[in-house]
């Protein structure tokens, strides 16, 4: 009885695990059995990511951050469009392994993962030097005459919603660019990183910063990975923390003017 007991039961255990789901691999095994790094970029990013249409290739911190990550798992890297309201929707359909750099918001962590941090920004305002001496402060660009421009899907655009809700708010759709509206005279204002900035500074002569008492949300950046994936984040995040001790994130981010 005991013997047609203990068959019972593993008769059972076995046809519990016939029936348990799978346990999904790794982007990690994934990556070296195919032989190549999916990187999802925006290529809109300067400098982080910048795409040349003529040629379809990427410059910048994150590509130079992406080719050193592939180099030493041994594969190809190739780069995947994307845009800024698409961007966690790639991770979690699996159009690509992980994103280059990306601001850590509590939006996207409900769906994807991150990375450790290994850069922060701060947020500024930006408008042309005719329209300069309108603004002196955060509170004036909150006016119901003032235009801020901004781009869909980005976490600019979540901010300008909420720090200028008396204002006209015009939200552009990538590859436009909500500091291209303001280039134009379409708008009056926009926001950025205090490091996308200062390389629209230098690009464009006509813009300036709107001089305000202190920067806004101050924010890391970091990769996004797939939620779930505990061995391919673990890998990245130790990979972050090498590369850190070995001077490479420092010697990038001067490369780039970071």
């Amino acid at each position: 009885m005991t013997i047609l007991k203990s068959l019972g039961l593993v008769a059972a255990c076995a046809m519990s695990l016939m029936g348990a789901p799978a346990i999904a691999q790794s982007a990690l095994n994934d990556i070296l059995s195919g032989g190549t790094l999916k990187v999802g970029t925006t290529g809109d990013w300067n400098p982080m990511s910048v795409r040349d249409p003529a040629t379809n290739s990427y410059v910048g911190y994150d590509i130079d951050v992406m080719t050193q990550l592939a180099a030493d798992l041994g594969v190809e890297l190739e780069m995947v469009p994307t845009d800024w309201k698409t961007l966690v929707n790639g991770i979690v359909a699996g159009n690509y392994h992980i994103t280059g750099s990306a601001s850590i918001s509590p939006a996207r962590l409900k769906a994807a993962g991150y990375s450790d941090s290994y850069l922060s920004v701060e947020i500024l305002p930006f408008t042309t030097e005719d329209k300069l001496d309108q603004f002196d402060d955060w509170a004036s660009i909150n006016m119901a005459d003032v235009n801020v421009a901004t781009t869909l899907g980005t976490t600019f655009e979540a901010n300008t919603r909420a720090w200028f809700p008396d204002a006209d708010i015009t939200i552009v759709e990538a590859p436009a660019r909500g500091f291209q509206e303001v280039l134009s005279g379409r708008a009056d204002v926009f926001i950025t990183s205090n490091i996308e900035g200062s390389t629209l500074l230098t690009k464009f002569p006509n813009l300036r910063q709107i001089e305000v008492m202190e920067p806004r949300a101050p924010t890391p950046i970091a990769m996004l990975l797939p939620q779930t994936d505990q061995v391919w984040i673990n890998y990245v995040n130790s990979w972050i923390e090498l590369k850190e001790a070995q001077g490479f994130f420092d010697e990038t981010a001067a490369k780039w003017g970071l």
